[in-house]
């Protein structure tokens, strides 16, 4: 019987791990450099995971930490330095696939699934349970997948395609393909990132199981306070280097940033007087609502029912609530990504019915979505062509030659600190904070009248997180009217002059940003609108 059978309180797909009485560590890392054509991205980093043991990575976005991640899940090949693993020196990880066989998982923080695919077929993917002839043993992969959903708090069938879970469940499918491979050390990229706080709980849950079995934990996350509730030890990575391993015990949050940052992010902090919004509303939604076939394909399962919100010029108000209160279904309503059954949607007084995001843009609209690589960018493209890409959608636009495209790209990189080689970069190798500038440069250029920003700084690190909080400041002061859709209250209290609180897709309450708490905005999302 192996150890995790013995334990009613440990599932058995989890794997069992001999006596814990070796202390050394099941990774070492040592001397590790790896550089691609105009950057240094490691520099010589060493670090150790021992088994059942939560070691912690931050640092910010550039500093190596998914570098290192994609050498040791076996994407990346290191140029110099060793990896020594399981007893085995100076291991070779040539492939993804011989990271798995070794015994090495990631889940990570943008999806690797395929939409197409039912939740089994991705979790399993080209490790499907064979049958008689050969055949794929549909009944055992649905049985394994469903112990895999239950270990992680999903309650779908294994069957239901992958299209139609939501981001946070699409997560969750994610770490369950991890802990199928049945792993000894799991590395979880952003994790919680689009979880909603039940479901981070219930994944803190199963990495509490993973460490009794024994199992090496490394999570890397912008969240310091998750790394003082899991982790027993924290590294720190800036530029590339190695700063520090330390006992999350004897270290505190202002150490880590102090560590990871270097630069004093004081100069960020907003400035404006509260009351600097003026005039009339500049955005105003009226009685907005889903048609009535909401309810059948091509909806959320969010039923929009009577939006009512205004925002004025140099205003930034946030749309706060729980997970499926319909916060990104108004922004898409009134951006014309989402088919409206009623209201009004006015700009500088002036109504609009935008049926798409290009006559949302030609009214003075903006939009970031949430999903930045799959609805904001175009990946395959530059720096420049990101910047300048929403110009041409804007009525009056101008085609800009191909000079002064890089002059203006050039001048918002400095501006911006977007970390690349140069303009002509492509944007799917930038780190995730470098993206999210990228994307505010766009409508720094266009000047909308209207931006809405949906989780601007999810997977962003702590000094881009200021410095993205700045450009919201900066597009308010220019007269923009901004709404913020973020899942971090403490974000949202930070960076709004009011906050909307909705709940089951209408707005059930308004709180001033000087009064507003944490308290008093959770519950509006949690109690019921009367109606």
């Amino acid at each position: 019987m192996t150890a995790a059978a013995a334990r009613p309180d440990i599932p058995a797909i989890i794997p069992a791990v001999g006596p814990s009485g070796d202390s050394g560590p099941i990774l070492s890392v040592r001397g590790i450099h790896k550089r691609f054509p105009g950057v240094h991205a490691l520099k010589g980093v060493n670090l150790d995971v021992r088994a059942g043991e939560v070691h912690a990575l931050v640092g910010e976005n550039g500093a190596g930490k998914s570098t290192l991640m994609h050498i040791l899940a076996g994407v990346h090949r290191p140029d110099e330095g060793s990896i020594d693993f399981r007893g085995r020196t100076d291991v070779a990880i040539a492939s993804e696939r011989e990271a798995q066989r070794l015994g090495i998982a990631i889940v990570y923080q943008e999806r690797s699934l395929f939409d197409p695919l039912s939740i089994a077929e991705n979790v399993f993917a080209g490790r499907q349970p064979a049958g008689a002839c050969g055949f794929i043993d549909r009944r055992r992969l649905r049985e394994r997948t469903r112990g895999l959903l239950e270990m992680v708090g999903l309650a779908v069938e294994p069957d239901v395609p992958l299209s139609a879970l939501s981001p946070a469940e699409r997560q969750m499918v994610e770490i369950a393909k991890a802990l199928s491979l049945d792993a000894r050390l799991i590395i979880f990229d952003e994790p919680t990132a689009a979880l909603t706080d039940a479901e981070t709980s219930t994944l803190f849950g199963v990495i509490g199981l993973l460490k009794k079995s024994g199992v090496g934990i490394i999570y890397i996350s912008h969240r310091l306070e998750e790394v003082f509730e899991i982790a027993d030890r924290v590294s720190v990575l800036k530029d590339g280097e190695w700063q520090a391993t330390l006992p999350v015990a004897g270290t505190t949050p202002g150490d880590l940033v102090a560590r990871m940052v270097g630069r004093d992010l004081s100069v960020f902090t907003r400035r404006m007087a509260p009351d600097r919004a003026t005039g009339t509303p500049r955005l105003e939604v009226r009685g907005l609502c889903d048609p009535p076939e909401a309810a059948g394909a091509g909806f959320s399962r969010v039923r929009l029912r009577g939006i009512d919100f205004s925002v004025r010029a140099g205003e930034v108000v946030a749309l706060a609530g729980l997970n499926g209160s319909g916060r990104t279904e108004a922004a898409l309503a009134i951006f014309g990504a989402r088919p409206r059954g009623g209201g009004e949607i006015l700009v500088d007084g002036r109504r609009i019915d935008p049926p798409s995001p290009a006559s949302a843009i030609a009214a003075g609209i903006g939009y970031l979505p949430e999903d930045r690589k799959d609805a904001g960018l175009f990946l395959e493209m530059s720096v420049e062509r990101n910047i300048t890409a929403a110009r041409l959608a804007r009525r009056g636009g101008f085609w800009l030659d191909d000079a002064e495209s890089r002059s203006v790209a050039e001048d918002f990189r400095r501006k911006m600190r977007i970390a690349c080689r140069d303009v002509r970069q492509a944007v799917r190798s930038l780190s995730g904070g470098n993206q999210q500038k990228v994307m505010l440069a766009r409508w720094l250029l266009v000047g909308p009248r209207v931006l809405i920003v949906d989780e601007p700084t999810r997977g962003v690190d702590v000094g881009s997180k200021a410095e993205v909080h700045a450009l919201l400041y900066e597009l308010a002061a220019r007269g923009t009217a901004v709404v913020v859709i973020s899942s971090d209250l403490p974000e949202a209290l930070a960076v709004a002059d009011r906050i909307l609180v909705l709940r089951e897709g209408c707005i059930s309450g308004e709180i001033s940003g000087a009064d507003a708490t944490e308290e008093k905005v959770l519950r509006l999302a949690s109690i019921a609108v009367e109606r």
